[in-house]
């Protein structure tokens, strides 16, 4: 039979059981939950940096527009990068002096006077030839001649007899000839032999080396000469005087101009001559909108058009990688070294739309500054620069987010922004310059005027990052300087008005608190807070109390006071639902919980802080105090009535569960929320001080901050002993400010009906670690309150 230490055994082991299950189960949401982080985030990166790449990406006219002399330029054109081209003209007349500057070829017959010979050899051959006669003898002559012959000229070439001779003595007369060289015009080759020459033999087309080429004769000439010259062995003289004609007919020049050897000569020669290149600086003006392209700006273009679209999409491929570098990059180093830089998927969805929006605005705004270039001619398109809102999106995120955040951001998007616009190293420092500085300007953003202020901020630092770039550019005082000054100072105050056109906007379609909005919250005349002030009074009161508490507080440990003073004013705003069961509330003296049990009245006073955010979330207060209504009273214990029903049970009831007598938390989580904690529970018992001096205000304080570290309400939010010292001498301050002494009046004017007050009924009671350690806490009270450094 089972004892009772093995039931409790047995009961402690399930307990465990069932606490190591939900540990895993919430371990395994946890993980579940970052992966689905993780995932959606990935997914914001990749399309933010496809709609970046789209607007980065250089211009449409690159990739579409294809210019040609005489056109018109539809907006300016810049190099984007640096560029080698070719000077066309340049290199076609450099080429073609080459090939004006090339020899003529002229091809020599070296035996031209043997070929002669030779063919009358042939010739003398035919008429030995018995299967020839007549007519056909005739014509097989003249083709080996290859000059047409008479018939007494074919008679006396029959008559030769002694062919040995002949031939010998033909071949005599003609070698002085072709040794001094035949041209067919000797005024042509002159002029040739001037402009430069080069001889190649007829047969194996190799240079002939040497040989003076200025006693060469023509033609006629060597015709003349050998007219004079006279044949005298082989035949009779009149045969061979017939033969001479013949001969004279066959003489043709042995030096002649060769056309082809020619023209290879010229190629030759132009292809040795290498291209003229010029270098294309990135930036260079190339055509200005609205101007008619030149011949050399067509050749530019070109040589743009043909390297743009070439690799498209290897472009676009090099600026996606390079903006999911720029993002993860400062991102991973922000998470991990930043400790305030810790954005929501929210928050990461909202700098992903920021910064494609402001990116589609640059692109907008830079095709207006180039369609003005060709209205205004006299002012640089780059000029316009100046005027862009660069520092407005980084403004935006340090009013929405948070410092941090915002330098991470300026460090992102500045060369993003100068990547899009020419690959600028100026727009880079201009752009993160202007986004730091403006970001500052509304550190502190309680008024839409502060907006404007950050804005002439801006415009201070441009107009000085102006000059500072005209100087660096040795163009300090020109036109165009003045004009960049001009541009900077109303760049400033563009980045002002575009902020306040898109914070509203942004309120609302994010639900996201600012300053100013908190601003709005602050006024007591808001709708929530008159009604409270109207069915509650009391809680309203006391909300007002606690929030000039918090915000003396705040400013103390250098918090939020603007976000503490607006979270204190909603923290209690839940009780409007049941206000005549809060104490503060009651006029009639009648206590409805004497008539009710602990439990429920522990569950009206808990429900307050639903019934607070579901108000907070349908006027739309702002997440930030809706978390702070929902941490307002962390985890701490109702003890009046927790100790009330435990002194109500009976033996054999269901044991009294303290759980069920705490507030469901969260614990406060920041700073703004641990003061509203703070301050609630410290108002709230203030009021039952019968002689509240400053020395009862200051133990008063410094007992209930003690209690409600000692719950460990306060381990989760960032606030330390220090901090909790300086809050207590601010509560101290404000409390003794609000119960200061009066002058007792002789005969008072009204007497004021007073209504019972009992602990039970403070909802805001302060909470103590548990019922077993009340005692212990209240005798080593001056103990804790050294150790919190508060004595």
């Amino acid at each position: 039979m089972p004892t009772e230490s093995g039931d409790k055994q047995t009961i402690q082991k399930s307990s465990l059981i069932r606490l190591c299950d939900s540990w895993l189960e919430a371990v395994a949401q946890g993980l579940t939950c970052d992966r689905n982080e993780k995932r959606s985030r990935f997914i914001m990166l990749f399309l933010t940096a496809l709609f970046l790449t789209l607007f980065i990406i250089p211009s449409p006219q690159f990739l579409s527009v294809h210019y040609r002399e005489g056109d018109i330029a539809t907006s300016d054109i810049r190099a984007t990068q640096d560029y080698l081209i070719e000077d066309l003209l340049l290199t076609e007349k450099k080429r073609s002096e080459a090939e004006g500057a090339a020899p003529f070829v002229y091809s020599l017959a070296v035996n031209g006077n043997i070929e002669l010979v030779r063919r009358f050899e042939d010739a003398l051959d035919l008429m030995d030839d018995a299967t020839l006669h007549g007519d056909a003898r005739r014509k097989a002559a003249v083709g080996v001649l290859g000059v047409d012959i008479s018939e007494p000229e074919f008679a006396a070439l029959s008559r030769v007899k002694q062919q040995r001779a002949f031939l010998s003595d033909l071949a005599r007369q003609l070698a002085p000839l072709y040794r001094q060289r035949i041209v067919a015009d000797r005024g042509h080759f002159a002029a040739d032999l001037r402009h430069g020459i080069v001889v190649v033999d007829e047969a194996t087309r190799q240079d002939v080396a040497g040989g003076d080429y200025s006693a060469s004769i023509d033609l006629p000439a060597a015709r003349r000469v050998f007219s004079r010259a006279a044949l005298t062995q082989g035949a009779a003289p009149h045969d061979l005087e017939l033969l001479k004609g013949v001969a004279l007919r066959m003489i043709a020049p042995n030096l002649s101009f060769d056309r082809n050897g020619t023209d290879a000569k010229k190629s030759e020669a132009r292809a040795a001559v290498r291209p003229v290149l010029f270098k294309m600086k990135r930036g260079e003006m190339i055509v200005r909108v609205g101007e008619r392209v030149t011949s050399e700006q067509a050749m530019k273009l070109e040589k743009i058009f043909k390297s743009r679209n070439s690799t498209p999409i290897l472009t676009g491929l090099g600026i996606f990688g390079l903006i999911l570098v720029l993002c993860y990059a400062p991102y991973r180093f922000g998470r991990k070294n930043i400790r305030k830089f810790n954005p929501s998927n929210k928050d990461i969805l909202l700098l992903s739309l920021l910064t494609v929006g402001n990116f589609a605005v640059l692109k907008l705004v830079s095709a207006v500054s180039t369609a003005l270039g060709g209205l205004f001619p006299s002012i640089d398109t780059a000029s316009y620069f100046y005027l862009f809102p660069f520092a407005a999106s980084a403004i935006i995120v340090r009013i929405i987010l948070n410092s941090e955040v915002a330098l991470v951001y300026c460090a992102i998007t500045a060369p993003l922004t100068g990547i899009m616009l020419n690959n600028s190293l100026q727009v880079v420092v201009y752009a993160l310059l202007g986004g730091i500085v403006g970001a500052h300007g509304v550190r502190q953003c309680k008024e839409r005027g502060t907006i404007y202020s950050a804005g002439f901020k801006v415009s201070a630092v441009n107009m000085a990052l102006a000059v500072c770039f005209h100087v660096y550019n040795d163009t300090p005082l020109s036109l165009q300087a003045l004009y960049c000054i001009i541009f900077a100072l109303l760049g400033g105050l563009i980045n002002a008005v575009y902020v306040s056109g898109t914070i509203p906007l942004i309120e609302a379609l994010f639900q996201y608190t600012t300053d100013v909005k908190l601003l709005e919250l602050a006024n007591l005349n808001s709708p929530l807070l008159r009604e409270l002030m109207i069915r509650a009074p009391g809680t309203y009161h006391h909300s007002v109390l606690v929030g000039n508490m918090v915000e003396a507080g705040a400013e103390a440990i250098s918090a939020n006071p603007l976000l503490a003073r607006v979270a204190a004013y909603y923290h209690d705003v839940g009780k409007l639902k049941k206000p005549q069961y809060f104490i503060e509330n009651i006029r009639d003296g009648e206590n409805r919980h004497d008539k009710l049990s602990p439990s429920m009245s522990a569950l009206i006073l808990i429900s307050h802080m639903k019934d607070g955010v579901e108000l907070a979330k349908e006027h739309r207060i702002g997440q930030p105090i809706i978390e702070i209504i929902r941490q307002s009273h962390g985890t701490s214990l109702i003890n009046y009535f927790y100790l009330k029903a435990k002194g109500l049970e009976t033996p054999g009831s269901p044991p009294v569960e303290e759980r069920d007598f705490r507030y469901p938390g969260p614990k406060p989580q920041t700073r703004e929320a641990g003061l509203v904690l703070l301050a609630d529970c410290v108002e709230a018992a203030s009021r039952t001080l019968t002689d509240p001096t400053p020395a009862r205000i200051q133990g008063l304080v410094q007992k209930i901050i003690n209690n409600i570290f000692i719950d460990g309400q306060l381990d989760e939010c960032e606030l330390t002993l220090k901090n909790l010292h300086e809050i207590a001498k601010s509560f101290n301050q404000i409390l003794a400010g609000i119960y200061h002494q009066r002058i007792d009046y002789p005969e008072p004017a009204y007497k004021e009906k007073t209504i019972a007050k009992k602990p039970e009924d403070f909802d805001s009671e302060p909470p103590k670690a548990d019922a077993g350690r009340e005692d212990a806490a209240a005798k080593g009270g001056a103990e804790d309150l050294r150790r919190l450094g508060m004595s």
